[in-house]
């Protein structure tokens, strides 16, 4: 499944370059899935809606850091543990129970992310 930030985060910052996916995003600040990927041209999302991977999105959350599902792979074919969750001094990098995933599908996220 996908790492999740919750409310209880403090905005410390720590998570953020920790990513090898650059899924964590500042609260209030756009995404794009092309950012630190090497992708471009168009992106399927895992709801099925086709973007652009240069499109910006709309922030997931204003108030605090987030992590966009779509590309959190949990360090999976990178660390042995989501990095996120290793860092962060107030433990809110927690599984997202809405994104509860294989390590395959993982996997597979990871080589589609990083052709």
């Amino acid at each position: 499944m996908a790492i999740m930030i919750t409310d209880e985060c403090i905005n410390c910052g720590a998570c953020e370059p920790e990513c090898p996916n650059n899924a964590i995003y500042e609260g209030g600040m756009e995404w794009a899935i092309s950012d630190g990927t090497t992708l471009s041209g168009q992106f399927t999302l895992e709801n099925g809606e086709v973007i652009s991977a240069l499109d910006k999105n709309t922030p997931v959350s204003d108030d605090y850091y987030y992590i966009v599902s779509d590309k959190c792979t949990e360090c999976v074919g990178f660390h042995e543990e989501p990095q996120c969750a290793a860092v962060c001094p107030v433990d809110c990098c927690v599984p997202d129970p809405i994104h509860e995933e294989s390590e395959e599908t993982l996997l597979a996220r990871k080589e589609k992310l990083h052709l």
